[in-house]
């Protein structure tokens, strides 16, 4: 990817928000990750019928047109997988290199000024300028024994690096610069793919204009049609030409007809594009603060943003929020007087200890522990005396904003420990209703927890438009969260005690009357183009309908839990403007989670009955305003658009 800026892609023609700017693009090469090597086709990536027992240095394929189509794999693959070195953990990007030099003419594999089939490869900035030793080693032993297993394949035994493995370097530094991966229906990495200059010539920028979409099953006829609709940019067209390792503009449009197998890329327009304006996508999480970005971009592409996000003075409201935390009770003038330093330490040790909560959930698998360690630091934060490890007279406490990128990433965990937990629960109960109404418990603080996210996010992206992925992803997730509390099966436990419960039996009885976002979401997938006026509009009715469910339900879903009392609003978050946030320190962290009998069916005004109904509407309204954001990005024919109307689909029958 083009992170210096050397190369750009610029518009063609005029662009709407939500069309397609290129037909699906074949990868140049791609690989698995060696942990999919036995269940995967190592070509079209899709699941094995039955995986063999067979050790992990083998190439497997669902098919025989998969393992004839593969004529680009280069046979080195098999005794690179034999004959690794024990320090390589995965060897997806060698044998990504590996199968990009096999697939080039031989006129592209020269190394010319800095690129390889007019890509890329950073090889001097990976190799002198990273300061990072190990990461250094990692290229050039990756390099070595990709050379070994050249040289095995070739039949001579494995000989000393030479000169003339050099390529070998390059290719590799060419896939960790411009690699993207691919990820299944479920959102887990598969593997890697490098894509032509179509797509790897669009450069970055934390507010971009157009996103891209992975297919990994063979995309529709009508995709296949779309045109390319980009062009370098015009700064560019005479060195695009000319031969200095750059390949020509015609060669740009060889890629697309180009009969390969792999997952294909589609890249489409999340803004109104001008023609000659130029397109860029994003590299890394828009939902970082600045610093992280830029720390990312560098240590992966060696180049520092500009873009207008970036360059903000002062810094943009979504930036600030990102990365804000709070000290109270700074009396001590030398505290005051050292300020960031002490924000800036205690940030670190913030993010060590919500990184740390994660990955133990996550390799350990131990939810309640997780939950209380992030509802701990998210009430209650850090006190001077844990930077210090010293007493003073006056102790402040370095807390995070609600809607710090932190905090952000602390809701996502805890949205799915609730929910293991909940399961866990369900799993064990035997119908015993204790047990039942404890997991309801906690089903319902996991979709509240679904629930902020996609509020909080959704109150940035009204800031950063180039949000409107983030905003989709979250709405889609908290509304099958709210559907399926609804859907759950421990509402019986509410029947056993004589308390009526909402009959979901229909969807078209739930449907909202006040609103068009069913009829909206609908008519973009039967080919209606969305317009720039109609997101702002349907946003409008959307969140006007959301706001009056959300009076009825909140105080419901967060019954139990001391952190969320303190979000008077998991949507509107102008509250946030009249509140010192640091006022969260004064609730108690959830320590357990009481069972739903202690709530006496109502809260407010709204009966046990009445909550589980406005939560099944409150699902079907953000799957809907998801699904439509959704398509915006990503197209009607992608996976989480069909996903979102196949569960709206089976709703309505």
């Amino acid at each position: 990817m083009e992170g210096e800026m050397e190369m750009s892609m610029s518009a063609s023609e005029d662009m709407e928000m939500g069309e397609d700017i290129t037909p699906p693009l074949p990868p140049l090469a791609y690989s698995l990750h060696d942990a999919f090597l036995l269940s995967h086709c190592s070509s079209c990536f899709s699941p094995l019928p039955s995986p063999p027992l067979l050790p992990t240095n083998s190439l497997l394929y669902c098919s025989p047109r998969c393992s004839s189509s593969s004529l680009h794999v280069s046979t080195a693959e098999l005794h690179l997988l034999q004959s690794r070195p024990s320090a390589i953990a995965d060897t997806s990007d060698l044998r990504a290199a590996l199968r990009l030099l096999q697939s080039l003419p031989a006129a592209s594999r020269s190394l010319r000024a800095g690129r390889i089939a007019g890509l890329l490869t950073n090889r001097d900035k990976l190799l002198a300028t990273t300061g990072d030793e190990e990461f250094v080693g990692r290229i050039r032993e990756g390099a070595a024994a990709m050379a070994a297993a050249r040289k095995m394949r070739d039949g001579d035994e494995a000989e000393a690096w030479g000169p003339d493995d050099v390529a070998l370097e390059a290719a590799l530094c060419l896939v960790l610069t411009n690699a993207v991966e691919v990820q299944d229906n479920t959102g887990r990495t598969l593997g890697i793919a490098v894509y032509g200059p179509s797509f790897c010539w669009i450069n970055h920028s934390c507010s971009p204009n157009a996103c891209y979409r992975i297919s990994l099953p063979s995309p529709p006829a009508c995709c296949a049609q779309a045109r390319l609709r980009i062009v370098p940019c015009a700064r560019h067209c005479r060195e695009a030409q000319i031969e200095s390792g750059v390949c020509s503009i015609s060669e740009l449009t060889k890629d697309e007809v180009c009969e390969n197998s792999g997952p294909r890329i589609v890249v489409r327009s999340i803004k109104r594009i001008k023609k000659g304006e130029e397109v860029t996508v994003a590299y890394t999480d828009l939902l970082q603060p600045k610093a992280v970005r830029q720390s990312e971009l560098w240590s992966k592409y060696q180049f520092i943003c500009c873009c207008r996000r970036c360059n903000a003075s002062p810094v943009t409201y979504v930036d600030h929020t990102l990365q804000e935390i709070s000290a109270a009770t700074l009396h001590s003038s030398s505290l005051r007087s050292n300020h960031k330093f002490y924000s800036d330490n205690a940030i670190r040790r913030l993010t060590d200890y919500v990184d740390d909560a994660i990955t133990e959930y996550l390799s350990v698998g131990d939810p309640e522990s997780c939950c209380k360690k992030l509802e701990d630091i998210l009430s209650q934060g850090l006190l001077y005396k844990q930077l210090e490890g010293r007493e003073v007279k006056s102790q402040p406490t370095f807390k995070l904003h609600p809607l710090h990128y932190l905090s952000l990433n602390a809701y996502t965990t805890l949205a799915s420990a609730y929910r293991v937990r909940a399961s866990d629960l369900v799993a064990l109960s035997s119908e015993m209703d204790g047990h039942l109404l404890e997991a309801l418990d906690l089903r319902r603080i996991s979709a509240a927890y679904s629930l902020l996210l996609a509020g909080a996010t959704h109150h940035l992206f009204h800031s950063e438009s180039s949000l409107i992925a983030s905003a989709a992803n979250f709405w889609i997730s908290a509304g099958e969260s709210l559907l399926t509390l609804a859907r759950s099966s421990v509402w019986s436990g509410f029947v056993k005690r004589g308390l009526p419960v909402a009959n979901l039996s229909s969807l078209s009885k739930y449907i909202c009357s006040k609103c068009s976002l069913m009829e909206n979401f609908k008519a973009i997938l039967h080919h209606r183009q969305p317009q720039n006026t109609d997101i702002e509009g349907i946003s409008s009715e959307f969140l006007d309908c959301v706001t009056n469910i959300t009076q009825k339900v909140w105080n419901f879903l967060i019954h139990g839990c001391q952190y969320l009392r303190v979000f008077k609003d998991p949507i509107d978050f102008s509250w946030l403007e009249t509140m010192k946030y640091s006022g969260i320190g004064n609730v108690q962290p959830h320590l357990s989670s009481p069972a739903v009998d202690s709530y006496h069916g109502t809260e407010g005004s709204v009966s046990i009955c009445e909550a589980h109904m406005y939560i099944f509407q409150f699902g079907v309204h953000c799957l809907q305003y998801g699904g439509y954001l959704a398509s915006i990005c990503y197209g009607r024919h992608s996976h989480l658009t069909d996903h979102t109307r196949s569960i709206l689909d089976c709703e309505e029958c």
